[in-house]
């Protein structure tokens, strides 16, 4: 019997695929660049296609790891800076919703019923929040009118109850003869 023959060396795979492969750390088109990568790289007759496979499952991972970090940091985690950047944005758009308010009333003749109301009423162009974005799950901002010349309107923190120490009230200076509705305290009934 013959001595068998070495078997022939697997050519290397086109250095492009490794190219290809470094494309899956790329945010957003991370998770599906990298699962053709994996299905390339495991199906691959070629020298390299476990290096590519790897390729493709560390930049899955390096997606999940980044969008998952924001996620937790951005909606969940309480404590630090980011508190402090959720009730910036949150003081901005109830500071922002006072003047939409007063609008609808020039529009209207009267206050809006609900902020339901008045989103419905703006124009699509415009973006109108009227959620609470300091809450870790999203509720809308305390709106209640009052007759038809005044209203209340807050965002009730953490406890979620309406005039309470925690509430965060629109930063707008309403002077005595003012026009603008915005009542800052409740009144005795």
């Amino acid at each position: 019997m013959p001595p068998a023959l070495p078997a022939a060396p697997r050519p290397p795979l086109p250095g492009g695929y490794y190219a290809f492969g470094c494309a899956s750390f790329v945010p957003l088109l991370g998770i599906f660049v990298g699962v053709v990568a994996m299905v390339i790289g495991f199906t691959a007759r070629k020298r390299g296609g476990k290096l590519l496979a790897l390729l493709g499952a560390g930049g899955i991972a390096f997606s999940v790891i980044l969008y998952g970090s924001l996620f937790y940091f951005g909606f969940v985690q309480r404590g630090g800076v980011y508190d402090g950047l959720r009730a910036q944005m949150a003081q901005s758009t109830i500071d922002a919703l006072v003047p939409q308010i007063e609008f609808y009333r020039l529009q209207h003749g009267t206050y809006p019923p609900s902020l339901d109301a008045l989103r419905k009423s703006s124009s699509a162009q415009s973006v109108l929040m009227t959620f609470d974005p300091s809450t870790t799950i999203p509720r809308p901002f305390y709106y209640e009118r009052v007759g038809s010349d005044h209203y209340y309107l807050r965002g009730v923190g953490p406890d979620g109850k309406a005039f309470t120490a925690d509430d965060l009230i629109p930063d707008v200076d309403v002077r005595d003869g003012s026009r603008i509705g915005l009542l800052k305290r409740k009144a005795n009934r």
